[in-house]
Order: structure tokens, then sequence, then C-alpha cells
């Protein structure tokens, strides 16, 4: 899953949403320096990431992808599926897509001096981009395809996955809803089991 989803998923507690945010920029194991409730974001975001992978309708929905964007269906869907959840934010939030976005962003900023320089570049490429509410625009989805792929350490054709992407777009939308309540349910479950309120 992408940013939007991860902040989604991870409820009303600050700590926790940011730690959900940060799991993207945290490798090996999860530090012991993290206040508490970060780093339990941080395990949500992990736990979320390996339901996801898990998920039997994800995993139908990465076979839909033929050589050579099959190798990278993963990555395809994570910002997809922010795409449609952002499309759609109305149906799966109360809160109004754009000032969920901005009010994330503050909180982001409020809390800055906490995060790793990495993530604080990301940061501005949100205010940039008006991420995530610019997930909604197909214009962004492109540009952060772009990005990632020239990040990745090898040559990869994610540069020209758009047009790909945009065939599927019906499928990939039956998917995405009947894969995201189950996956909400995840969440919710998950975070109560941590004692978390929602």
């Amino acid at each position: 899953m992408n940013i939007l989803a991860h902040a989604l998923l991870a409820g009303s507690n600050d700590d926790v949403i940011v730690g959900s945010l940060l799991g993207d920029f945290v490798h090996g194991p999860v530090p012991t320096s993290l206040a508490p409730h970060v780093e339990l974001g941080v395990r949500l975001h992990r736990a979320v990431d390996s339901y996801t992978d898990r998920h039997a309708q994800v995993a139908a929905l990465r076979v839909r992808f033929e050589p050579p964007f099959r190798r990278y269906a993963g990555i395809l869907l994570d910002i997809w599926f922010d795409h449609l959840l952002a499309q759609h934010f109305a149906h799966w939030s109360r809160v109004p897509l754009h000032d969920y976005s901005t009010r994330l962003r503050m909180l982001l900023h409020s809390r800055e001096a906490e995060l790793p320089a990495e993530m604080r570049r990301f940061l501005a490429y949100m205010d940039l981009n008006d991420l995530p509410a610019g997930y909604a625009q197909p214009a962004t989805i492109e540009r952060a395809i772009r990005g990632v792929g020239t990040r990745l350490s090898r040559a990869n054709p994610l540069d020209q996955s758009m047009p790909v992407l945009q065939a599927q777009a019906p499928e990939l939308q039956r998917g995405f809803e009947a894969f995201f309540p189950e996956l909400l349910a995840f969440a919710q479950d998950w975070r109560r089991a941590q004692g978390l309120a929602e």
C-alpha cells in the first residue's frame, strides 16, 4: 500500500499515523528508540504490507500484468490503489480528501525533527504535489510511478506502465473494492489487539 492508504489504515492516533508513514523509511529491525505508538505504527505498516502481499485478490491482480510489468506489479498496484482510494475517498472516510491531505502534511511538518532525512525530502515532494490528495489525478500517479522507476537500481519499464494500468482500470477497480474493506477490517482488528483507541 502507499501513503494515503497507510495513513487511513493507521486510525486516529497521530503517533501511529506518523509511524505508519515512517514504515517506508525504516529498514531492518524496528528501532527501539521510537516512541511506543510510533513503533506500533511502523509495525502496523509492515503488517498491512504483509497482509496485502498474501491476499488472494491482490495475487489475482498481479498475474493480470504481462511481462515485463509483472515483475513490478506490486509497486504498480500499491500506487494505483492510492489513486483509487483518492478518487473515491468519500466512500472510505468522513473527512473530505483535501482536508485529510492537508491535515496529514501539517502533522508530518509538526513532527519534522523526528523524521529521517529521506522522509523529510519526501515531505517536500508531498507539499509540491499536494499529496496525498494529488493522487486522485492520473498525471500525479504517472509522475509517482516514473519517480519510483528512476530510483530502482536496474533498468525497468515503469515509465511505460500508465497505459497498462489504464487498460486494466475496470478490473483493478473491482479488485480494489473487493480487497480494501477486508484490509480495513484487518487494520482495525490489529489496532484493537494493540489496545489502540479508534
